[in-house]
């Protein structure tokens, strides 16, 4: 058997399964079209917030456009990508797919995301909000915790005034025994800095309240997150919980005492009322004196050091500023696509696997060409074609007033086959 007899062979045989695969194919490209136009509809469907008649309509018209689009532009490809012979026919064709794939994708692909996976991606919004509102209130918290740790500081400073003030109460500083104008100018800061840190004990239990109602506002908003029923309702009601979380944040943030502390250890050594030096003699009320300048500068000194120690507290990085935003369905799984990875698998390839069966048809084409182009006419044709050119032959005959018998002999080359006449046969004659 010669090479192009089995060429011609493999080429009917993949004609042979062509057109027994042809019989569905449009079958097939039909219910991929109605599919991706259903979850098309469901994905339009949750971006339009009106649930009225002419919301449904307009869903169902644009569904319908893109699985009529969808057949139509597919049934082009099947059909004339395929038969293109020359290289430029294809790759111009190739390049029309690519873009109306493009176009399929922007008009039904994410749609049909929105459609398998909107409704896990805004909990995942949800749960992402939640993560960011717990990473703000436990800033918060912190930074207030931080400001409260000033007591220590405070309670220091007031119990150095403290032992000096029993130091001079004993004559220990200006040499003078009793409560005169230094013991006064010792008790008077030493008071300012007990009510600082009498305030700032009070803020404990107000911010230990705070964070515990921010705490049982989140473990509210997680439940949310995976609780049944709509996910519409859902987002309302977690709305409602972040804007009382965005309350409980703030108030901590209020709660602060490092500004106070602040101002406290600035007005420590600026604001001091001095007493009248109340010495019996000259030389007693210089020794007042002396000393009263020295606590100046000592409380120069610790202010300095409160104030460092607040503005440590004032300079660190401050709550981020959360704020919860609705989102729909759609922008839910654009936002959140790389966790819906499989989701957007199948959305693309409802809508792009016929392109594999373009691919699949334009080989079979292909083989089909290279399995009969080397061939000769004559060997080419099939036993039917065969005896339809034998009835033509001899219906030609017929009409032929001699009445020779045709007999076609094919010469070799391109040309055009020669028939060539003989005698007829008995049997034609009859």
């Amino acid at each position: 058997m010669s090479r192009d007899t089995k060429g011609l062979r493999h080429a009917r045989e993949v004609e042979h399964h062509l057109g027994w695969l042809d019989s569905f194919t449009s079958a097939a490209l039909g219910v991929l079209a109605v599919a991706s136009g259903i979850y098309t509809y469901l994905g339009v469907r949750g971006l339009l917030s009106d649930g009225g008649a002419l919301s449904l309509f307009a869903a169902v018209a644009y569904s319908a456009a893109v699985s009529t689009g969808i057949f139509v532009f597919w049934s082009y490809l099947l059909r004339l990508l395929p038969a293109m012979r020359t290289a430029a026919t294809r790759l111009w064709l190739t390049l029309a797919m690519v873009i109306g794939s493009a176009a399929i994708v922007a008009m039904s692909s994410w749609l049909n995301a929105a459609a398998l996976a909107g409704s896990a991606a805004v909990e995942q919004h949800l749960a992402r909000t939640v993560q960011d509102y717990q990473a703000s209130l436990e800033r918060a918290h912190e930074i207030t915790l931080q400001g409260q740790a000033l007591a220590l500081d405070v309670g220091r400073t007031r119990q150095g005034f403290d032992d000096l003030s029993e130091q001079e109460a004993g004559g220990g500083l200006s040499g003078l025994a009793g409560r005169g104008a230094v013991f006064r100018v010792l008790t008077q800061k030493s008071d300012e800095l007990a009510a600082l840190e009498e305030l700032i004990a009070a803020q404990e239990g107000r911010v230990a309240a705070a964070f515990a109602e921010g705490n049982a506002i989140l473990s509210r908003m997680r439940a949310l997150t995976v609780a049944a029923g709509s996910v519409e309702d859902r987002s309302v009601e977690f709305s409602e919980e972040a804007v009382r979380l965005t309350g409980v944040i703030t108030t901590l943030r209020q709660l602060s005492v490092a500004p106070l502390v602040d101002r406290a250890a600035r007005d420590l050594a600026q604001s001091v009322v001095l007493p009248r030096l109340d010495a019996g003699d000259a030389g007693g009320q210089a020794a007042q004196q002396a000393t009263i300048t020295s606590l100046l500068e000592v409380l120069a000194r610790r202010a300095e050091t409160l104030q460092t120690a607040a503005s440590e507290v004032l300079a660190l990085e401050p709550a981020a500023e959360v704020v919860y935003t609705p989102i729909s369905t759609a922008d839910a799984v654009i936002r959140y696509a790389r966790n819906f990875a499989p989701s957007w698998a199948g959305a693309i390839a409802i809508d792009l696997l016929p392109a594999v069966l373009v691919l699949i048809v334009a080989v079979a084409q292909a083989a089909i060409r290279v399995g009969r182009d080397p061939a000769e006419p004559e060997d080419a044709m099939t036993v039917a074609e065969l005896r339809a050119a034998v009835i033509a032959l001899r219906d030609i005959d017929d009409v032929d007033p001699r009445g020779p018998t045709a007999q076609v002999l094919l010469d070799e080359g391109p040309d055009i086959p020669t028939v060539k006449r003989g005698p007829r046969p008995p049997e034609a004659a009859e």
